[in-house]
């Protein structure tokens, strides 16, 4: 990630010291649960940013079932030539 777009979110974000965010810490939360980004810092440089936890969806298993095939060899060893491409290096 480019460090001036790095720079830029951080200034869009809510920064809150570390004693007011130890004080504060439940409104922050719910904050960030909302979509606010919240910026700690540490004498006023940034520490760490909060952020929700996205949950998933649960994912239902076979739904590629039939719709996705392999070769009985999939997993044998490549030959010489393609291993040493693959490590840079000449067979």
């Amino acid at each position: 990630m480019d460090l001036e777009f790095t720079m830029e979110r951080i200034h869009m974000a809510k920064t809150v010291n570390m004693h007011e965010a130890k004080s504060t810490l439940s409104r922050l939360v719910e904050e960030a649960e909302s979509g606010e980004e919240i910026v700690l810092a540490r004498a006023g440089k940034p520490v760490v940013r909060l952020v929700p936890v996205h949950r998933t969806k649960r994912r239902r298993l076979g739904l590629w079932k039939g719709k996705v095939w392999m070769a009985d060899d999939f997993d044998a060893p490549l030959p010489e030539e393609m291993t040493a491409a693959w490590e840079g290096r000449r067979p």
